[in-house]
């Protein structure tokens, strides 16, 4: 990422944050309300076919991330210093790279369930976050809940294997990844048989083929969680953090890691480029937004092929 200009200016923002006339998250609003509209505004004008799709991505998690730790300390006051409690980033958010209009999946990691003591603190940050821009999906759990929860749950401890600290107590959240680490919850075999009867169910809902007329790049068969299901498989069982680690462990040779990567990429390319166009978070590749889509990535009308044909070629 080195030469690319970060979207978030923390110097900048960190001063204009200090020449507030009170340091409260109500005079705070409007500078991060427009910190984060600016961070994305230039992160989409960043955005084109040959650009690296995962620098793109990886760059709006840091703004987010900029952003959330600093309204973390903001709330400060509010929180009750006798409850030890992390921030966590889980599920997509969690492993570093976030999709132009993908939720912001959070975890409150409490000591205790002592949830009456946390819930002003915990509804007046969240709602904060809602008022800035940001799309919240959250949960408030103790360490106790977190282990009941991912025992029951293949998803529950899906997302905790991707869980990143943004801001907290450090021993909390190392204690949650130990107690649902595959030592504890979920050994190799038994997460493979549930991921699997899990991406069957998945794949069953698209009729259990690739080749629908306007496909989903996120759940349906071939798309990026099938991807990801092979990420979190393996991760379970050889406790691997990429892909390309597979290579070394004998589990891939370097030509499939090069082409399971290269279309890794391009399915993110059309996501992002997806978003983009909608305005939201959109998975299904309509016939409007291919359209438009093959003229973004440059496909042009051909003698007996026209471009939409091209562009879903390749993706198929």
């Amino acid at each position: 990422m080195s030469g690319e200009a970060h979207p978030f200016d923390a110097a900048r923002f960190d001063a204009a944050l200090a020449a507030l006339p009170e340091a409260t998250p109500a005079h705070a609003l409007p500078l991060f309300r427009q910190s984060l509209r600016d961070g994305r505004t230039a992160l989409r004008d960043a955005y084109h076919p040959r650009a690296n799709v995962d620098s793109l991505l990886q760059r709006h998690a840091q703004l987010v991330d900029e952003l959330l730790i600093r309204a973390w300390a903001l709330h400060a006051p509010q929180r009750d210093a006798r409850i030890a409690m992390a921030l966590v980033a889980v599920g997509g958010y969690g492993r570093g790279e976030l999709f132009p209009c993908s939720d912001i999946d959070l975890l409150l990691l409490l000591q205790r369930a002592d949830h009456q003591r946390v819930r002003p603190f915990a509804e007046a940050f969240l709602q904060f976050l809602w008022d800035i821009g940001l799309e919240v999906g959250h949960s408030v759990r103790s360490l106790a809940d977190c282990v009941t929860e991912a025992r029951k749950d293949v998803t529950v401890v899906t997302n905790l294997m991707e869980a990143r600290l943004l801001q907290g107590d450090t021993a909390l959240f190392e204690a949650m990844r130990a107690r649902t680490g595959p030592d504890r919850l979920w050994p190799s075999a038994r997460f493979f048989a549930a991921k699997l009867a899990e991406q069957r169910a998945r794949h069953a809902r698209f009729e259990d083929t690739a080749y629908n007329l306007e496909p989903n790049l996120k759940e349906g068969p071939g798309g990026l969680r099938d991807i990801q299901t092979i990420a979190w498989v393996t991760q379970r069982h050889f406790a691997t953090a990429s892909l390309h680690e597979l290579v070394g462990r004998g589990f891939l040779t370097e030509r499939e890691y090069r082409a399971l990567d290269r279309n890794r990429r391009l399915l993110a390319h059309l996501r992002v480029g997806l978003h983009h166009l909608a305005g939201r978070r959109e998975e299904r590749l309509l016939f409007d937004h291919q359209r438009a889509l093959a003229a973004r990535f440059g496909f042009h009308d051909k003698a007996g092929t026209r471009a939409v044909e091209r562009l879903m070629k390749r993706y198929y």
